[in-house]
């Protein structure tokens, strides 16, 4: 049974955390649904993780809605929430909206997700079209061209606009929060002062519930982690299986009779 926005509320007021992995295509969804995550987030970071890139710059809508239908047909029973990838929110309102309307219509997500502290007036907007909106405050991924890779919220002042632009997101309409990489008594604090779930990711333990992605947690082709990220699984070893595979057939050891179809249509010569 998918749980609604209410659900995820009723968790935050009953202390109950909330877990959310990333999945990006049907087979990680059917994993990610097994394990009973209460929510999934089809992240822009598939640019890095499922199609190379250097960066989540790259992605565009039309791969948003791709990947997110993949997961929807592998999750059918989990609450969904997809990236509105780099550019297509802060650049002008009614393209904004037009990019909001045919990512939540056409991706099956339950609600879209979109990043930094000028979004305000596009959840308001969104909010007024039933499309429910997660903001993404702290470090903030499409703009790490400008702010890097590293903590947010930092200083008393960083940490106090932080608070500010939290209320403001809820104050607008938004129906949960993602709070990345900023100082855990920081996070705390903003969990404490919403009423909205806050999911952290490099936010401490005193958020509403966390997020990772599913790579990350699996080691599945990823170089380097995060220091916020604990790997609980070790997919590398799939490394060694292809070469074993790779081996039997230079050995001619693969197939053998138990995997080859044994009826006989004609006599060898």
């Amino acid at each position: 049974m998918v749980k609604t926005i209410s659900d995820l509320l009723t968790m935050k007021q009953n202390k109950e955390k909330i877990s959310m992995l990333t999945a990006y295509d049907y087979p990680s969804a059917k994993q990610v649904e097994a394990a009973h995550i209460d929510t999934i987030l089809v992240g822009d970071s598939l640019g890095m993780t499922v199609l190379g890139y250097d960066s989540t710059v790259q992605v565009t809508l039309d791969d948003m809605i791709h990947h997110s239908k993949a997961v929807k047909r592998g999750a059918p029973n989990t609450f969904i929430v997809v990236d509105m990838p780099f550019g297509t929110v802060g650049s002008n309102p009614d393209q904004d909206i037009a990019n909001a309307v045919q990512l939540y219509q056409q991706s099956g997500a339950h609600a879209i997700k979109a990043e930094g502290a000028h979004i305000e007036s596009f959840i308001i907007r969104c909010k007024a079209l039933g499309i429910p909106v997660v903001p993404h405050l702290g470090l903030t991924p499409q703009s790490v061209g400008i702010m890097g890779y590293k903590m947010q919220g930092a200083s008393t002042e960083a940490a106090q606009q932080l608070v500010a632009d939290a209320q403001r997101m809820e104050q607008a309409g938004a129906i949960m929060l993602v709070l990345e990489a900023v100082p855990s008594d920081l996070a705390r604090k903003i969990s404490k002062t919403l009423t909205i779930p806050v999911i952290g990711i490099g936010a401490g333990v005193g958020t509403d519930g966390q997020v990772l992605v599913y790579h990350d947690v699996l080691n599945y082709g990823v170089d380097r982690h995060a220091k916020f990220v604990k790997q609980y699984g070790d997919f590398a070893i799939g490394v060694e299986a292809l070469q074993q595979y790779h081996t039997e057939v230079k050995k001619h050891e693969f197939p053998s009779v138990e995997h080859t179809y044994k009826k006989k249509v004609w006599d060898e010569e």
